[in-house]
């Protein structure tokens, strides 16, 4: 598993996801069911582009992601 992991493709699997998100069309629902679709695609998005900017290495079987949430600038 660990051999044919290509962190790159997941880390751009991951931007895909989030860009995917950002993209997608509200259903034509309303109300409190509107208000949570809205709320778990901003938390879907959120964790999909975190990742997705992500630094990802392999050591000896243990990927680690390594994210820096500081502010730019």
């Amino acid at each position: 598993m660990a051999d044919a992991l290509d962190l790159d493709a997941m880390l751009e699997r991951f931007r895909d996801r989030a860009a995917a998100v950002k993209n997608r069309n509200l259903p034509p629902i309303g109300g409190d069911e509107r208000a949570r679709f809205i709320e778990q695609a901003q938390n879907d998005f959120q964790d999909f582009a975190i990742i997705g900017d992500a630094t990802a290495t392999l050591d000896d079987g243990v990927l680690t992601l390594t994210i820096d949430l500081r502010p730019k600038g």
